[in-house]
């Protein structure tokens, strides 16, 4: 009958077997046929079968006992690495220290004598064999050499070299330390310690990992660890779960030895709370998540090869001209890293928020998002990347986000990658799912926030570029109006001479009073002009103005046009805060473009309401529409027209003037349906009952 001791030795010896076991099979599936990985698979095979002949040697299954002769040669395996390192890392052909060639020959005549010592038995069972206390000490003095060679190796390393060796030099280590203990300790008492014996197994099993994640590091030992995430990943809550009970019991055999009366009770009832702990550990599906990730990060070669994936990154970037193409690029670059069909990005355009900019294989997938929101408000702070499908399956995960109606019911939608510009939202791009049945991890996070921020700058660049393009064109603009307003003084100045002089040299009183008069209306629209503008090079002051009135003023200056607007004025207390000959300027330009606009038949409406704290003006028309294309692109681009005679600022300047009364400017259009504009402006509270006009 086995006693429960040796079972249990037994088990942890078969433990250390299975260990090193798998460990040599992942060397020789990725052997570079190097020799340091030739003594490395030596030694784990070696010390796979020490373990393996330990427990049958500890359930009683041997009649002969060879476990010493598989223990020097499993010790003989681990000095010659040793050895091999410290001679790798020496200049070609400078020899070790004498000191360390000491060593290697006392150590190799020790293994040799030693070895030759536990094959007797097997060889000559009838000859009396070597005495164990002999025996013993010599192994205390392998493991001191094994100490030395692992302190050498460690030392001698370069600092930035250390952590590619460190997990080795912590498992040999460890094994060498626990057998000084045990041999130590048998060479004083002439007989093992039969529990420090039992643990041994345990021991060793437990230093596997460390001398994997070292051969992990170190390629011309072997390839990077080739097991599965799924396997490592039981495997480590296994190994976890086994040293938390042996803690426990530890802890529980302490409480029974020292608990007195209520020792058994206390072990009991601890053990109990320790499994129960220990089930309630396992299936915690967060602390199951960040034992993955551990595992992926610090175990496992990296799913992409970063060099080609950012060299083609960066070509997709590059490629083709700047401006929307380069949005449409960024959304496309992206997409492709995860293998997605499709992408839109959006980009925030002042106070009108997060617009699209562009797409990519998906024109579907519309929208706008206020700047403020708790969407774009939680992206910014966050700046993580959100799995739609992970958010649906465990929202907890995420906190209080809701993602917009627009997005969450988008069919297809996957991801949406913040474009972060230090610490601003410049935007965020929407991923279809992908084709390749990519699994999002920490790994595909990692890359698309890093290639977002790459993108962020090219859009950033490019915003730039526009920007400083546009004033360059009005600086332009600027010296071109300094010059019309002198020719325009000269123009005045002549026609105010003529107008003095006409009465000396009229012939016929009615054309000279036509004449006269004709004149007359050129010199004050000129003068008109002019006063508008020199008011327009300074700061214009801000003041109340009635919406109602303004409203009125714009449709009556339209009277020329055949088709009449359908006017529909807000409440004469509806104010705003604004320049009002600049507002009139920019409400003038929608409604005329709208009358010019709409065919014999159709209609334009101008309406003037408040709705959630804002007054809006609405210019609507039944005319030939624009596409999205059209609105994105050219709509706003100052100096681009479509009129002949046009200057192509009527719509940027529109737009810019809302802007600066704090509004936004709203365009829905298509081909075919007409054009709507919407400018949303706050209202002005202390204006009410009043206004300056």
């Amino acid at each position: 009958m086995i006693s429960m001791l040796l079972l249990l030795a037994g088990v942890g010896y078969g433990l250390a077997a299975l260990a090193y076991l798998g460990l040599s099979g992942l060397i020789l599936a990725s052997w570079r046929r190097r020799p340091h990985g030739r003594l490395l698979l030596l030694a784990s095979l070696l010390s796979a079968a020490w373990g393996a002949l330990s427990l049958l040697t500890a359930w009683g299954l041997l009649p002969v006992r060879p476990e010493l002769a598989v223990e020097v040669m499993r010790n003989g395996a681990w000095l010659a690495l040793l050895f091999h390192i410290l001679r790798l890392r020496r200049p070609v052909g400078t020899p070790l220290p004498a000191p360390l060639r000491t060593v290697r020959l006392a150590g190799g005549l020790l293994v040799g004598g030693l070895l030759l010592a536990g094959l007797q038995p097997l060889v000559l069972p009838g000859m009396p064999g070597l005495p164990r206390s002999v025996g013993n000490l010599g192994l205390v003095l392998l493991t001191v050499m094994g100490l030395v060679l692992v302190e050498q190796v460690y030392r001698g390393a370069r600092p930035e070299d250390r952590w590619a060796i460190k997990f080795l030099c912590l498992g040999v280590g460890g094994l060498f330390v626990y057998d000084f203990y045990l041999y130590a300790n048998a060479t004083l008492f002439g007989a093992f310690d039969a529990q420090v014996w039992a643990a041994r197994g345990y021991v060793a099993a437990l230093v596997a990992p460390l001398i994997a994640v070292s051969a992990a590091r170190n390629p011309d030992w072997a390839a990077p660890v080739g097991l599965s995430r799924s396997m490592a990943f039981h495997t480590a809550s296994l190994l976890a779960a086994g040293i938390y009970l042996l803690f426990m019991a530890g802890a529980g055999y302490y409480l029974r030895l020292f608990g007195g009366e209520w020792g058994d009770v206390l072990q009991s009832v601890f053990i109990f709370a320790a499994a129960l702990l220990l089930v309630l550990l396992l299936f915690s599906g967060t602390l199951r998540a960040r034992l993955r990730v551990f595992l992926s990060k610090h175990f496992f070669s990296y799913r992409y090869d970063y060099r080609e994936e950012w060299l083609k990154f960066t070509r997709t970037l590059a490629e083709g001209p700047s401006g929307t193409q380069l949005c449409e690029r960024a959304a496309e670059a992206l997409a492709r890293l995860v293998d997605s069909p499709g992408g839109a990005l959006w980009l925030r355009e002042g106070n009108a928020g997060y617009q699209r900019a562009s797409h990519w294989n998906w024109s579907d997938l519309a929208g706008t998002e206020p700047a403020g929101s708790p969407f774009t408000r939680w992206l910014a702070s966050r700046q993580w990347v959100i799995d739609l499908d992970e958010l649906e399956r465990r929202p907890e995960l995420y906190g209080d986000l809701e993602p917009p109606a627009w997005i969450r019911n988008a069919a297809g939608a996957w991801l949406v990658v913040p474009l972060m510009l230090h610490d601003e939202l410049l935007g965020f791009v929407v991923l279809k799912h992908s084709l390749g049945k990519v699994v999002y991890n920490w790994e595909v996070g990692d890359l698309l926030k890093v290639a977002a921020r790459q993108a962020s700058t090219h859009l950033a660049q490019m915003r730039a570029a526009n920007q400083l393009i546009v004033a360059r064109q009005f600086e332009s603009f600027n010296r071109t109006t300094t010059f019309v307003i002198h020719d325009l003084k000269n123009l005045v100045a002549q026609l105010s001479l003529l107008l003095a002089n006409a009465e000396k040299h009229k012939h016929n009183p009615e054309f000279q009073a036509d004449m006269l008069e004709t004149v007359a209306n050129a010199v004050a629209r000129m003068n008109k002009v002019l006063a508008q503008l020199r008011r327009d090079s300074d700061a214009a002051p801000m003041q109340s103005v009635a919406l109602a009135d303004l409203l009125s003023e714009v449709a009556a200056s339209k009277q020329a046009f055949k088709l009449r607007p359908v006017l529909e004025l807000p409440p004469a207390t509806l104010h705003v805060r604004a320049d009002r000959e600049r507002l009139v300027r920019a409400v003038g330009h929608l409604l005329q473009n709208a009358l010019e606009a709409t065919p014999p038949g159709g209609s334009v409406r101008l309406r003037g309401f408040e709705h959630d704290d804002q007054a809006f003006v609405e210019v609507a028309d039944t005319g030939i529409g624009m596409d999205d294309t059209f609105i994105r692109t050219r709509l706003f681009q100052p100096f681009d027209s479509t009129k002949g005679a046009g200057m192509g600022i009527g719509a940027y300047e529109c737009r810019e003037t809302v802007r600066a009364l704090g509004g936004t400017l709203d365009v829905d259009s298509a081909p075919g349906r007409g054009t709507r504009f919407l400018i949303s402006l706050p209202l002005d509270h202390n204006g009410i009952g009043g206004h300056a006009a």
